[in-house]
């Protein structure tokens, strides 16, 4: 696909936290990521305002293990509580994606150039990302490396039959990327075939609620560097 990526991210611990089990200060993860997690490895790996990233698939290679720690998180009024937040262990995932234009950004315009973005997130993704990768929360640090979509045996390649993993998170839209002024959560049924599963694109969810309202940042060339200046900055 045209400006795509295809990468491995591993980690011995993940936590795509399913926001059900946040009532009570307690956290368990879905049993595989969410778009939205696997985006903001994509846009770790590299990102502007000028570019839309696109989770195209996910393949998971390991088995899906669980396991609950005893921690003790800081509540807001000060001081500490005790919770068990019940994590993926051992987690290998292979990722497929690929960015286009936001066309909702017309303050960037001056930096639609898909050539040197893709050739500058080629070269992040060789560098292990630009910025720190994590699998769901901040302390389930990670690592990426470029990687042949498909190659490799997974743990689920001769699963027969589809596994439903019910209704998940698929992402967050913004307002920058929707062109409303709102935040809003997504929501979708996602099966998983051969240890593949194929997402649909965000704006192809049907289950949309409206989170709070929400105007987006302004960029322009006084504070984002062109892409033409950044790769010779590289060079």
């Amino acid at each position: 696909m045209r400006n795509s990526i295809e990468f491995e991210v591993y980690g011995d611990y993940a936590l795509f936290t399913d926001p059900l089990t946040k009532l009570g200060g307690e956290k368990l993860s879905y049993q595989v990521p969410t778009y939205q997690a696997l985006k903001g490895i994509v846009e770790s790996i590299y990102w502007k305002p000028t570019l839309v990233m696109i989770v195209d698939k996910v393949r998971v290679m390991n088995p899906i293990k669980m396991e609950s720690k005893g921690i003790r998180p800081i509540e807001y009024g000060g001081g500490n509580t005790l919770a068990n937040y019940t994590y993926l262990r051992d987690v290998r995932y292979q990722v497929t994606a690929h960015f286009e234009f936001n066309y909702h950004r017309p303050d960037m315009a001056f930096d639609r150039n898909e050539h040197k973005h893709h050739n500058i997130m080629k070269r992040s993704l060789k560098a292990g990302g630009r910025r720190d990768i994590f699998l769901g929360t901040r302390e389930c640090q990670a690592y990426v490396e470029p990687c042949v979509f498909g190659e490799g045996e997974g743990f689920y390649d001769k699963y027969e039959g589809e596994i439903h993993l019910g209704t998940m998170v698929h992402g967050i839209n913004y307002p920058d990327e929707t062109g409303r002024n709102q935040m809003e959560v997504r929501l979708w049924n996602p099966i998983m075939r051969d240890g593949l599963i194929e997402f649909i694109r965000p704006e192809e969810c049907t289950q949309i609620r409206e989170i709070r309202q929400m105007e987006p940042k302004h960029f322009d060339q006084a504070n984002v560097e062109s892409v033409d200046n950044l790769l010779k900055s590289l060079e």
